[in-house]
């Protein structure tokens, strides 16, 4: 019995970080589904912060041969969300190839804020949130590096 207590001790809670990735990419992931639905069914992207939803969303850059930028969008948040949880239980090599994904997202997303400033001069306030989710996901990953922790919830 004493073994089975020792045992049990040791066994490492859910990891704080990669738990907070995997919430903060279904954020993600929810709001790239709502965009892809909106590109599909040829609905208007309702703007109630900023103009210039459609104006993004209709650009060439929102879409590549015929994909949304948001479909593809949806499915780098759905394997962010999905590598998050098996680190948040522990796999190591998931939270390293998350790192990658989220460095990627957080890259791209900065490209298509510059497309929106510089290029289209509009902005969307959904493709806002998801820039600010995909940085949220590699700052969360960075945090991560810097601590050096496994940062469980024991």
């Amino acid at each position: 019995m004493a073994e089975e207590e020792v045992q049990e001790l040791e066994t490492p809670g859910l990891r704080k970080l990669p738990l907070a990735a995997g919430i903060v990419a279904l954020v993600g992931l929810a709001d790239s589904v709502y965009l892809s639905v909106k590109h599909f069914t040829a609905e208007p992207v309702p703007c109630s912060l900023v103009e210039g939803c459609e104006k993004v969303l209709t650009s060439p850059y929102a879409e590549v041969a015929g994909v949304p930028i948001a479909a593809a969008g949806a499915a780098a948040y759905f394997v962010a969300f999905a590598l998050a949880v098996l680190a948040a239980y522990g796999d190591e090599r998931m939270w390293k190839i998350f790192g990658g994904l989220a460095t990627l997202m957080a890259g791209f997303s900065l490209w298509l804020i510059y497309l929106q400033a510089f290029v289209i001069g509009a902005f969307c306030q959904f493709c806002l949130i998801s820039a600010a989710t995909s940085l949220t996901l590699f700052l969360i990953f960075i945090a991560a590096v810097f601590t050096g922790r496994k940062t469980s919830l024991e």
